[in-house]
């Protein structure tokens, strides 16, 4: 999961770009970069850590420009730990460009020896990301004619990215002297959204990954962009869009809705935060059915993203809602945080129990998922210490007991705590007394009354089905084998190579 941001304006954008990304940070905090356009010449900042860390004043200063994109970013392949990966990645073969992305390419390994063997490109990092980029930069040069490009030359290059690249990624680029150029895969599993704000010099347009970003920016949500959709700004502001996959189908990954997505953010016509309280509501009856013969003096929701859903289950079951924890909000999300233990330790950092709502009491706890389980087994033991007679546990998500290969952080089988469990197994993981799971197919309805004409979502990380059709188990036990540092890892590059890619200002 990463946040993307692009716009095309008629003023200088390093504010709005840093703006908007700050509105994206829940997407990434490993690290952000920011490229602006001036004329033909790209200037570029960017580093590991959060956006308010890795801009100043003087780096400001120097992304001029009218035209340019971001990225925040969390790994999803390659290091967490290497500068050199943060993105926007910059080519400047046959055109210069800058690309930003959200996903991840199942068949990264084969393209980047496609790239070198037959391309003739070479990828400097680990990431899919430049391999990607460079997929482009190549199908761009092959669509060309006499050197000059037009938007029938650049839809045909990313048909061309649409043959070539599998798995799940949200794209946008930059085409110094040229423009503007955002794309969704074929399945559209990352989500994309572009807006427009009319000036006095002209209409303004504004890409992201959440429409979130449009609505602090000022700018009007106009549509999601749809799945192999690309659209193209020309550097003068002409909008052209053209659907480039030959069988393209919409099946947005469902876990934005369950965590990874704003609450005030619209995707694909469906509002997060009513997602979330429908979501409370099947819960409810969940609970109702198989819980009632627990005593439950108060719900608890676990900040902040399970809170509407908490919320309203406690309206439909007549019980006492309240805030029993206190979230430090300078500390970032655990769940995207790299390394285990690094994410035990942020736990009671990032959140303290108030003894007087535990004290007690029969506590129900609300989280959005259980992934790792190692958050809740925290939790449900910070709310004992705080003086808890008993601790229940419901998930507005059902078990995750897949890897998820699309862009979200749960790539391996032994790191999530409900494979090879039943519900009971895993409650007594976490030290809960009692433990309910959303149902899938509740939640796929929960999500599809916001929006009835979208039919199916990608779930992979709940039933194990892969909508793209080209992961396999082989595929699985590769990426389990590259993070557990098992396997020779012939096709990826150490990090600690030289950085061709990085622009800092000291």
């Amino acid at each position: 999961m990463c946040g993307i941001l692009g716009l095309v304006s008629h003023a200088p954008v390093n504010q709005l770009l840093y703006d908007g990304l700050l509105v994206l940070q829940h997407r990434g905090q490993d690290a952000a970069g920011i490229v602006t356009a001036q004329g033909n010449t790209f200037h570029m900042h960017k580093n590991s850590g959060l956006v308010r860390d890795v801009f100043r004043t003087r780096n400001m200063r120097a992304l001029l420009g009218n035209m340019g994109i971001g990225q925040v970013r969390y790994p999803t392949a390659g290091s967490a730990e290497s500068p050199a990966e943060a993105q926007p990645f910059y080519v400047n073969s046959p055109f210069g460009i800058v690309l930003g992305h959200n996903g991840n390419l199942t068949n990264s390994a084969q393209l980047n020896d496609e790239l070198f063997r037959e391309d003739l490109r070479h990828v400097n990092t680990n990431s899919d990301s430049e391999v990607l980029l460079n997929v482009l930069a190549h199908e761009l040069q092959r669509s060309t004619k006499n050197h000059q490009l037009d938007p029938a030359a650049i839809f045909a290059a990313v048909s061309g990215v649409h043959e070539r690249c599998k798995g799940a990624y949200a794209v946008i680029a930059m085409i110094a002297g040229y423009g503007l150029l955002a794309f969704r895969d074929p399945y559209g599993i990352r989500p994309l959204v572009f807006g427009c704000a009319e000036t006095e010099h002209g209409t303004e347009y504004l890409v992201a990954s959440e429409s979130v970003a449009l609505d602090t920016l000022g700018f009007k949500l106009v549509r999601d962009v749809a799945p192999g959709e690309a659209i193209f700004i020309d550097d003068t502001g002409n909008f052209y869009s053209k659907q480039c996959a030959s069988n393209p189908s919409h099946n947005p990954c469902i876990f934005e809705y369950v965590y990874l997505a704003r609450p005030d953010s619209v995707i694909d016509g469906i509002s997060v935060y009513e997602t979330r309280l429908n979501m409370g509501e099947s819960l409810a009856d969940k609970v109702k059915a198989t819980m009632g013969h627990l005593d439950i003096d108060v719900v608890i929701p676990i900040p902040d993203s399970s809170r509407p859903s908490a919320l309203q289950l406690a309206n439909r079951l007549g019980i006492s809602f309240r805030e029993g924890f206190v979230k430090n909000r300078y500390i970032g999300r655990t769940f995207i945080m790299p390394g285990q233990q690094l994410r035990r330790k942020s736990v009671r950092q990032k959140l303290n129990a108030m003894g007087v709502e535990f004290r007690g009491k029969n506590v129900l706890l609300v989280d959005d998922s259980i992934v790792r389980g190692t958050t809740s087994r925290e939790i449900v033991q910070m709310a004992k210490e705080a003086g808890a007679n008993k601790v229940f546990f419901a998930s507005a998500a059902p078990p995750v007991r897949f890897p998820n290969v699309y862009g979200i952080d749960m790539p391996t089988r032994h790191e999530l705590i409900a494979t090879g469990r039943d519900d009971e197994e895993i409650c007594r993981e976490i030290g809960a007394d009692y433990l309910v799971y959303q149902e899938l197919d509740s939640l796929i309805k929960d999500v599809g009354r916001v929006n009835p004409s979208i039919s199916q979502y990608e779930t992979s990380c709940f039933d194990g089905r892969y909508i793209t059709g080209d992961v396999t188990p082989e595929y699985l036990a590769v990426l389990e084998a590259q993070r557990s540092g098992g396997a020779p890892l012939t096709e990826r590059r150490s990090s600690t190579q030289l950085d061709l890619n990085l622009v800092t200002a000291n």
